[in-house]
C-alpha cells in the first residue's frame, strides 16, 4: 500500500513558526532519502529539503537556515519544522520520496498541507 498523509498546515505571520508531519507508508519510507516538496500558486513544484535514511540533511538555499526537516524512523514519519517565516514561504507542501514514488509509472503524491504566510 502506497500513502503519504501531510498534516500541520495553517496560517501564520511573517516571521512565525509551524512544524509539519508526513505519515508515509513503509513502502516509501523504509530505508530511503526522505524530501519535503513545496508549490506555490502558478509555479513548479520544487524541493526544499531532503534527509537521507541515516539522518544526513541538505537544503534549498531558498530556507537553510530556517528549515529542519527531521525524521522518526520508527514511526514512518518526516517533519518539517519552519522557523522564521517569509510570505514567499506561502504554498502546498507536500513530502515524498527522494526521488517521488510513483505508482504505475505516474508520480504518487500525498493530498498536501497549506501553508500561508501573511505579511
Amino acid at each position: 500500500q502506497v500513502q503519504l498523509v501531510e498534516s500541520g498546515g495553517g496560517l501564520v505571520q511573517a516571521g512565525g513558526s509551524l512544524r509539519v508531519s508526513c505519515a508515509a507508508s513503509g513502502s516509501i519510507f523504509s530505508g530511503n532519502f526522505m524530501a519535503w516538496y513545496r508549490q506555490a500558486p502558478g509555479k513548479q513544484r520544487e524541493m526544499v529539503a531532503v534527509i537521507t535514511s541515516g539522518g544526513s540533511t541538505n537544503y534549498a538555499d531558498s530556507v537553510k537556515g530556517r528549515f529542519t526537516i527531521a525524521r522518526d524512523n520508527a514511526k514512518n514519519t518526516v517533519y518539517l519544522q519552519m522557523n522564521s517565516l517569509k510570505p514567499e514561504d506561502t504554498a502546498v507542501y507536500y513530502c515524498n520520496r527522494f526521488p517521488p514514488a510513483s505508482v504505475a509509472g505516474t508520480t504518487y503524491w500525498g493530498q498536501g498541507t497549506q501553508v500561508t504566510v501573511s505579511s
